[in-house]
């Protein structure tokens, strides 16, 4: 039991079968768990279920909350902890019951503690330019997430850095994802539509780092990205 603790051995779904027996675990819960542990091997961990993409949402909540540094490439929206309420239900709100929408963005909310917290962890927003022009729910909305993106950039422990457009290739254009550094490891983080995925094997995390290297020499500095998004909060301010 203490090895399967500490990963040194990965228990068989048989083993863990016997486990939720004993201690009553049944019905839809069992079959979470039992689904969990037949891929408990596997060197990535992909969500295409509600179940595993609420439990990936578990997860990646936990690393957001012990972190030491998150490094996110985001191209086309403004990234999720530095979200303001109204942008993220303009995200949200297309098809969602009243009930999980409001669920839906008091967790994303709550990931803001991560960034403002006792221990506020290091984060690394590197954004396209397009993310600060498409409007969200209304241009006032936009607006005052502009606004609220150049404030959270003042902060010590974050760093706000936009991709140029004129840059050529770069692999924010692939699409968004996050690095995730913790004391007790590193993950990517990948998000679609319909599933999602964690990486950490060594290589895969290499490459990722790479990306970011080259995503970096593709932005502006932090004083550059603040000016440059203060002035579309200038432009948007004058069209009213």
């Amino acid at each position: 039991m203490s090895r399967w603790e500490t990963g040194d051995r990965i228990p068989k779904p048989e083993q863990v079968a016997q486990i939720l027996t004993s201690l009553g675990v049944n019905g839809q819960r069992y079959e979470e768990i039992i689904d969990l542990a037949y891929g408990a091997s596997d060197s990535s961990w992909v969500a295409t279920t509600l179940p595993e993409n609420r439990q990936q949402l578990a997860a990646l909540l936990d690393l957001e909350q012990s972190a030491t540094k998150i490094i996110e490439v985001s191209p086309l929206l403004i990234p999720g902890l530095v979200q303001t309420t109204d942008y993220i239900r303009g995200i949200m709100a297309s098809g969602l019951p009243a009930g999980e929408l409001a669920t839906r963005v008091s967790i994303r909310i709550g990931r803001r503690e991560a960034l403002t917290g006792h221990k506020p962890v290091q984060f690394v927003a590197l954004i396209g330019q397009p993310a600060l022009k498409q409007v969200i729910g209304s241009p006032e909305v936009l607006t005052e997430q502009l606004r609220y993106l150049l404030k959270a950039g003042r902060r010590a422990n974050i760093e706000l850095r936009i991709i140029r457009p004129d840059i050529g290739w770069n692999p924010a254009l692939e699409g968004a994802f996050s690095l995730i550094e913790t004391p007790s490891g590193v993950a990517v983080h990948l998000e679609n539509r319909k599933s999602g995925l964690f990486l950490h094997e060594e290589a895969d995390i290499r490459i990722y780092r790479q990306a970011i290297e080259m995503v970096r020499q593709a932005a502006l500095g932090p004083e550059d990205s603040a000016r440059l998004i203060a002035d579309l909060i200038g432009r948007m301010e004058r069209k009213k």
